[in-house]
């Protein structure tokens, strides 16, 4: 069986992950604070994030998205600024605040030479009352990364925060989130990173102010409960503390293989995989076909057969498995046409080599000929 959705989920996880998840589960309570600060100290060093203690953990990307984009102090009449691509865990609480709160949002348009159109993107700026620019940093569809860097330089050139959702290209590429200039900046552990699934953070700029209506640590009987200045450890729900380990276990993990060198690799892998999908007639490759402008995954849709079947197929008869649907990001399929059967994406992963290429592009070019 060969696993070509590490756009989902990585797998199989390095060993020194479960090991450490074990040793975190059957630590002494006393270790636990200790722990914790070391680990938070690992994760926000691996990122490059200026200002350690404004991380926190939280269950996953999806909750960091939720709290990072909910809790900002949004008015009638301010605007959100997305990209066309993203995952409908950053686009759900926007369209919340849009219903609830009279906050407009605005997608950029894509192209397959511009996946995100920096031009509407600096005239919707300049029209005012952007309070943020949230976007991802690679689709999770067409593998395709976008201009996060101009991006970010835009937003502050107008005023505007800018969100970074580093869901598919945290541990598949150096991330310096200070040098990036994210203002908020998420992140899953168990992607890129080679962590766990249920954790995940959330990075906020010393400048964002915040007012997290979850939980305080502090009740007042008898008065009002002031405002956190900022989530806390307990606003977020108890911290998965092996979920932690495992997450620092991967990040580890990564740094000693070198992540120039697995970035190397991948993008070796992925062009490989792009020039012998090239081959095959019947069917359709989305995005970019350049691999320094790619993460790990690819998404197509072939003639013969609607994803669905297709990635049933692969997975039944020639032992591939790979995403098929939407991935979770409607609107991104939308954009590049694909709605609303979606596409089959393969993605891989650092543990991926050119015998498994092959078969996987052996086996989409076998369902390019049948014929049912």
């Amino acid at each position: 069986m060969i696993y070509a959705n590490h756009a989902g989920t990585s797998h199989p996880k390095p060993a020194p992950v479960s090991e450490a998840m074990a040793d975190a589960l059957a630590a002494p309570p006393e270790s636990w604070p200790a722990r914790f600060e070391a680990a938070a100290g690992a994760v926000t060093g691996f990122f490059g994030m200026p200002a350690p203690d404004r991380f926190l953990f939280t269950p996953g990307c999806t909750a960091a998205l939720a709290v990072a984009i909910g809790d900002l102090p949004w008015k009638p009449g301010d605007r959100v600024i997305t990209s066309s691509l993203e995952h409908h865990a950053l686009l759900r609480p926007i369209l919340q605040l849009a219903a609830d709160r009279g906050v407009e949002h605005v997608a950029l348009p894509y192209t397959p030479d511009a996946p995100l159109d920096l031009d509407a993107a600096e005239q919707t700026l300049r029209r005012g009352r952007v309070r943020l620019v949230a976007c991802t940093m690679a689709s999770n569809v067409t593998g395709e990364r976008l201009p996060i860097e101009q991006l970010v330089a835009l937003a502050h050139t107008h005023g505007a925060l800018c969100l970074v959702d580093g869901a598919q290209t945290a541990g598949l590429e150096p991330i310096d989130v200070g040098a990036l200039g994210a203002d908020l900046f998420v992140f899953a552990g168990h992607k890129g990173p080679q962590g766990p699934q249920g954790i995940g953070g959330l990075y906020l700029a010393p400048e964002v102010a915040m007012r997290c209506p979850t939980a305080t640590c502090e009740v007042r009987f008898g008065a009002a409960t002031p405002w956190s200045p900022m989530p806390s450890y307990c606003d977020l729900g108890s911290v998965n503390m092996a979920g932690v380990a495992g997450l620092v276990a991967g990040l580890t993990w990564l740094r000693e293989a070198g992540l120039d060198t697995l970035a190397a690799h991948r993008r070796a892998l992925i062009t490989r995989l792009l020039d012998g999908l090239s081959e095959i007639r019947g069917i359709t490759v989305y995005g970019s076909r350049d691999p320094a402008r790619r993460t790990a995954a690819v998404s197509l849709t072939l003639d013969t057969m609607t994803p669905d079947l297709a990635g049933r197929r692969l997975r039944e008869q020639h032992g591939v498995i790979a995403g098929a649907g939407q991935h979770c990001a409607p609107t991104a399929h939308e954009a590049i046409g694909t709605a609303p059967t979606g596409t089959v994406r393969l993605s891989l992963g650092p543990q991926h080599d050119e015998r498994e290429v092959d078969a996987i592009v052996a086996a989409v070019g076998a369902l390019a000929r049948s014929v049912d």
